[in-house]
């Protein structure tokens, strides 16, 4: 039977879990921030706070005045302590693996990369995954033993139909199917769902490892990164789209990711632009990403005379004005604008986000889009969207892996956190 004392141990935790996922999210904060965003009265938050301190899951830190201060005392921030744990990030995308490395308190302590052979299956990327893990944290003298847990980024559609992957010890996993929730379409607690063409690579990554593991899509993850490092932070309202090798992209409404009901939120590469053309991967015809992604503007390039051996290259090219690739990038973002207009008139976001390699290319890339939302997306509202470059390169998604670990559950460790009977 329930006692006094526990409904208030429980309440106690709720209003702890409130403060530690406002850090998660947001990184450090202020005292008063931290009243704002959690709706606790002043004094229940400075007692929380006060507590986690003692118990090492919080640290307070001066915090860097914009101005000259006169005299008092300088202001302070609370954060999640750096000590409590380690998260990775890897982005298993086409051709590359991407790892990135973050403790608590938000802090990306390393980064790096690998090659993948063309064609290289899921077990194949996993083995890569592990070894770059390994060697980072040989060469950089990261302690694996404070690990706790792993977000992966991977390609292509996430569904709630598929096998599921749940630890059910340290070191142990197992594929389960986990349905979901009906209202919200999610997994059940604990669990993370994979498409069922990944289940071997995620079940070698968390045997590897014995801890945790998340996945989503990773450029649905580049969007999540942006939000909490990046560019998009000070706004609640996005659309990302990253621009590579393939298309795809991610949205955030009132400052949630959105996945849709089938895990296909944020697919821009897949809108048709025309339902007679080549048909594509997905099984649909004529879309965006068959028009505009890596392949397909090296083979427009090549038909104009400038064969280039891979993106990176024609982004040179590019970047050095080159005529033909140019133009081929220009007519490739004005599709790229077409698609994101519609887009921005169903969701109507603050900001629009360009990512990946081609937006590097600035102006050349983001005025067709500019131009294409002025134009088509409700021209005769008097709203402002901005359309802007990504902040965090090539390793957004690797980044944005961390954040869906931040974001989903707390950083805490358990033996800090008090026993509820």
């Amino acid at each position: 039977m329930s006692t006094p004392t526990d409904a208030l141990q429980r309440l106690r935790r709720v209003h702890e879990d409130a403060v530690l996922s406002a850090l998660r999210s947001a990184g450090a904060l202020s005292r008063a921030q931290l009243t704002e965003r959690t709706g606790l009265s002043r004094t229940t938050l400075f007692a929380i706070v006060s507590d986690l301190m003692e118990r090492g899951a919080v640290i307070e830190t001066e915090a860097a005045p914009a101005e000259p201060r006169g005299r008092g005392r300088p202001a302070t921030l609370v954060s999640l302590n750096p000590a409590a744990g380690l998260l990775l990030g890897l982005d298993l995308g086409r051709g590359r693996v991407r790892l990135a490395v973050a403790n608590a308190a938000h802090q990306v302590v390393a980064t790096a990369s690998a090659g993948l052979p063309e064609g290289t299956g899921p077990l194949e990327q996993a083995e890569a995954a592990v070894r770059l893990v390994r060697e980072v944290a040989a060469e950089r003298g990261v302690g694996l033993g404070a690990l706790e847990a792993v977000g992966l980024g991977l390609v292509g559609v996430v569904d709630e139909h598929v096998p599921a992957v749940t630890l059910t010890g340290p070191g142990a996993a197992t594929g389960r199917t986990t349905p979901a929730s009906p209202a919200s379409g999610e997994p059940g607690p604990g669990a993370a769902r994979v498409p069922a063409r990944y289940l071997p690579l995620v079940l070698r990554v968390a045997e590897e490892f014995g801890v945790r593991v998340a996945v989503d899509n990773n450029a649905r993850l580049a969007a999540l990164a942006e939000a909490t490092w990046g560019v998009a932070r000070p706004v609640r309202d996005m659309v990302y789209v990253r621009w590579s090798v393939g298309v795809g992209g991610g949205f955030l409404s009132g400052g949630r990711l959105l996945r849709g009901a089938h895990g296909a939120g944020g697919e821009l590469g897949h809108v048709s632009l025309d339902p007679a053309g080549p048909p594509c991967h997905c099984g649909g015809r004529g879309c965006l990403e068959g028009r505009i992604g890596g392949q397909r503007l090296l083979d427009a390039c090549a038909a104009r005379g400038v064969p280039l051996a891979n993106l990176d290259a024609l982004v040179t090219a590019a970047q050095d004005r080159v005529p033909a690739v140019c133009a081929v990038v220009a007519e490739a973002a004005a599709d790229l604008g077409r698609v994101l207009a519609g887009t921005v008139t169903q969701l109507d976001p603050a900001l629009v986000v360009v990512g990946g390699e081609l937006a590097a290319l600035g102006s050349l890339v983001l005025d067709p889009i500019r131009d294409a939302i002025s134009g088509q997306a409700l021209p005769r509202s008097p709203r402002q969207i901005e359309v802007t470059q990504a902040d965090l390169g090539v390793n957004a998604s690797a980044m944005g892996a961390i954040a869906l670990l931040l974001h989903e559950e707390p950083s805490i460790p358990a033996h800090l956190r008090p026993a509820i009977p």
